[in-house]
C-alpha cells in the first residue's frame, strides 16, 4: 500500500469516527436548543420544583429496569436457538450496559453487548449480531404497529392539532399535493431501476448482501423454538414501555387532568400518541435519545392542550430519570463484568490444582 493510499485510507476512517461520534453530539446539542428557545427556563423548573410527585417518577424507573429484564429474556430465546446458552444475569448486563453506553455513543452500544456475549461465551460474532438484528427489527415492527393503531384511535385530535398549528398545515398540505406523491414514486421508480440494471455492481451486490444477511437473521425467529414465548416477551417489553410513560402522567398535574378525562379514555391515548411519537424520535441518533426523545414527547402532550413549558418539563424529568437509571445499571454492570471476569479466569486454575495465592 503507498503512503498516499494509507493516508486517505486513515482520513476515511478519521471521517468516519467523525461522523458517527459528532453527528449525534452536534444534532443533540442543536434539537436540546431549539427546544429550549421554545420555552421560559424558569417556568420550566418552578413546574419541576414545585408541581410534581417524585414516587410516580420513581416508579417509572423500576418498571423500566423490568422492560431491560424481559428484552434479556426474550434474547435469550433467540441465542439458545443459535446454541448459545449464556447467563441471564449476564444477558441482562448485556442490554443494561448497552443502553447505558448510548448515553455517550449513541448505536455503540449494540456492538458492545453483542461483543460481550460473542466474547464470554466464545460464540461467533456474527451469529451474536444476527440475533440482535432480529431483535431491533421486530421493535421496528411494534412501532409500526402501534403507529398505525394511534392513526386509528386518536384521529380526531391529530387532525385537530394538524389544521390548527403551522407544522401540521404544512404536513397536510405536503401530504395532499399531487406532486409530493410523484415525486415519491419517482423515487421508487429509480431505487427499482438502479436494482433492476445495476444488479452486478459492487455497492448493489453489497446491499442485497446486506438485506439477505439481515432477513437471515429474522427469519430464525419464526423457526426457533419458543415462538409464541418471544411474541409473549414482546408484548411485555413494549408493554413496559408504555406503562412507565403512562405512570408518569400521574407525576404531573396537567398530564393527571388528561388521565381524569374520561372522554380521553382515562389518559391512554394521549400517552399512545406521545409514546408512538417519543418512539419514532428515537430512531434519530442522539445521545440517549435527548433532543429528539422530549421534542416527539411535547408535541404529543401538545396534540392534546399541554402548553409548551409543561411538556418540556415532563419530558426532561421523565428522561433525567430514565437516563439516572441507565446510569446506576452501568455502574451494576461494570462491577458484574468485573466480578465474573474473575471468577472465569479462577476456575481453570482451581481444575488443576495450581494455587492463585
Amino acid at each position: 500500500m503507498s503512503d498516499k493510499e494509507a493516508k486517505t485510507g486513515k482520513m476515511r476512517t478519521v471521517l468516519g469516527y467523525a461522523l458517527r461520534w459528532l453527528l449525534p453530539l452536534a444534532l443533540t446539542v442543536l434539537l436540546v436548543s431549539y427546544m429550549f428557545k421554545k420555552v421560559n427556563f424558569y417556568d420550566m423548573m418552578d413546574i419541576i420544583r414545585h408541581g410534581v410527585d417524585y414516587w410516580w417518577i420513581l416508579c417509572a424507573m423500576g418498571i423500566s429496569v423490568c422492560s431491560h429484564i424481559f428484552r434479556a429474556l426474550r434474547w435469550r430465546i433467540q441465542l439458545r436457538s443459535l446454541g448459545i446458552d449464556a447467563p441471564l444475569l449476564a444477558l441482562c448486563c448485556s442490554i443494561f450496559g448497552c443502553y447505558a453506553l448510548n448515553l455517550v455513543f449513541p448505536r455503540l452500544g449494540e456492538v458492545w453487548r453483542c461483543t460481550y456475549i460473542a466474547g464470554r461465551e466464545k460464540a461467533p460474532f456474527a451469529k451474536v449480531l444476527g440475533s440482535m438484528v432480529a431483535d431491533r427489527l421486530s421493535d421496528s415492527i411494534c412501532v409500526l404497529l402501534l403507529t398505525i393503531l394511534t392513526f386509528i384511535v386518536a384521529t380526531p385530535a391529530i387532525n385537530a392539532f394538524l389544521t390548527k398549528y403551522p407544522v401540521g398545515q404544512g404536513v397536510v398540505s405536503t401530504a395532499s399535493s399531487p406532486w409530493f406523491w410523484i415525486a415519491v414514486a419517482g423515487a421508487c421508480a429509480v431505487v427499482w431501476a438502479i436494482f433492476r440494471f445495476g444488479r452486478d455492481t459492487a455497492p448493489v451486490k453489497k446491499v442485497k448482501g446486506w438485506v439477505l444477511e439481515t432477513w437471515k437473521g429474522f427469519a430464525v425467529v419464526s423457526e426457533m423454538k419458543g415462538k409464541w414465548t418471544f411474541l409473549f416477551y414482546t408484548i411485555a417489553i413494549w408493554g413496559c414501555y408504555y406503562v412507565q410513560l403512562y405512570v408518569a402522567f400521574f407525576a404531573f398535574p396537567f398530564t393527571r387532568e388528561l388521565c381524569a378525562q374520561q372522554g380521553l379514555a382515562f389518559g391512554l391515548t394521549p400517552c399512545l400518541v406521545a409514546f408512538v411519537l417519543s418512539s419514532i424520535g428515537m430512531a434519530i441518533p442522539s445521545n440517549g435519545g435527548l433532543g429528539p426523545w422530549n421534542i416527539a414527547v411535547m408535541f404529543g402532550l401538545a396534540i392534546y392542550g399541554v402548553s409548551t413549558a409543561d411538556g418540556t418539563a415532563f419530558s426532561m424529568l421523565q428522561w433525567s430519570g430514565q437516563t439516572v437509571m441507565l446510569i446506576i445499571l452501568g455502574i451494576f454492570t461494570m462491577a458484574y463484568i468485573s466480578l465474573d471476569k474473575k471468577k472465569n479466569e479462577e476456575v481453570p486454575s482451581n481444575e488443576t490444582g495450581i494455587s492463585r495465592s
